[in-house]
């Protein structure tokens, strides 16, 4: 994981205080450096790569040498083109603004688990935002919900919903980085020395923007939300950043100017990764991926090919196996001991077994 934490080095802590961040599921599983997110990444398509060519040759030898497949920055490019339709959808049903930045972590969450030649990041999507409308408590119908996207059955969301759950470790809170912005426009109206007019609304708005635009990168998988709602803080006003930290951190203390370079080193380079990195894919790159995804997907999961019916069947022999198993042990209980366990028999103390002061 990072070491990029705003954590226990801030000396506005007590000796000894943990934040309540680094409790977190997110603290724990779902921080990486740039470097760790590269490997995982390459290490998933590489693995996905020679699964997909191993099946591709039981089917049909030799067919495999002519395919293309995706490297991992292509399967980022199409990841990245679905998160930026959550928005859209979320705008369309007009869900709040927690369940679109948890829909946006829970997809990209997936594909740290999971490669696209496996699984198309479409239904993925629809899934991850049906299930975060779930645990953020603003549910919707299955009905209502698929009915308002066009071409889409109930099928399409259920059947990866389990899948989308296991590849989060079933770990759904999601502490974001618009809760941490208010926290600071809060911070910023109780300093005396900023008036309403050094603090107009629309800095807010912009820094908000900022935020939503991280979404687009891998901000919130390297840096913590407090780091990234500052930084973009510091985007819309690099005055009233400045006045933040100067409130957290009053000069003279050493450990407090070191923590301060540090958080400062931070928020640029998220500002960085803001400004270079949250601009949608160019539409043409994600269409020419995904033309080159219908030739290398994983055949075992198209429907009706010759790997996915050998696949079903496997399954369904194993699934059979199961079954009869279980009926066995059910018949062998029955045909043995009752199962209930055996019936209670009251017995009577013959002479023999009185004591003697009976």
């Amino acid at each position: 994981m990072t070491g990029e934490t705003h954590n226990s080095s801030n000396p506005s802590l007590s000796p000894g205080k943990k934040p309540l961040y680094e409790s977190s599921t997110q603290f724990k599983s779902w921080r990486y450096s740039p470097e760790q997110l590269r490997q995982v990444r390459q290490t998933l398509n590489v693995a996905a790569v020679e699964a997909i060519r191993k099946t591709i040759e039981e089917s049909e030898p030799g067919s495999s040498a002519s395919l293309s497949f995706l490297q991992s920055n292509d399967e980022l490019v199409l990841v990245k083109l679905y998160v930026t339709k959550i928005p859209q959808l979320c705008g369309h049903f007009r869900f709040p603004e927690e369940v679109e930045a948890t829909a946006i972590s829970y997809l990209k969450r997936f594909y740290l688990k999971n490669t696209v030649m496996d699984w198309h990041p479409k239904n993925v999507m629809l899934t991850a935002l049906f299930l975060a409308t779930k645990t953020t408590n603003n549910p919707i119908s299955l009905d209502s919900y698929t009915s308002n996207i066009p071409k889409t059955s109930h099928s399409d969301v259920l059947d990866l919903e389990f899948l989308v759950a296991q590849s989060l470790n079933f770990e759904f809170a999601v502490w974001h980085a618009h809760r941490a912005l208010w926290g600071l426009w809060l911070d910023l109206q109780s300093l005396p020395d900023i008036t309403e007019a050094l603090r107009p609304p629309q800095v807010y708005e912009i820094a908000l923007k900022h935020v939503r635009a991280s979404r687009f990168t891998d901000a919130e998988l390297i840096y913590t939300p407090s780091q990234i709602a500052l930084a973009s803080l510091s985007l819309a006003s690099p005055l009233l950043s400045e006045k933040w930290m100067d409130s957290k951190m009053p000069p003279g203390s050493v450990a407090a100017k070191s923590y301060r370079q540090s958080l400062e080193c931070s928020s640029s380079a998220i500002g960085d990764m803001i400004l270079r990195d949250a601009q949608p894919p160019d539409v043409e790159t994600a269409r020419e991926v995904d033309r080159c995804l219908k030739l290398c997907k994983n055949p075992e999961k198209v429907v009706g090919s010759k790997a996915y019916l050998a696949r079903q069947a496997v399954e369904e022999r194993r699934a059979e196996e199961r079954r009869n198993k279980k009926a066995r042990d059910v018949h062998k209980t029955i045909e043995g001991d009752d199962p209930f366990g055996c019936e209670l028999v009251e017995c009577s103390k013959g002479p023999h077994d009185m004591d003697e002061d009976d």
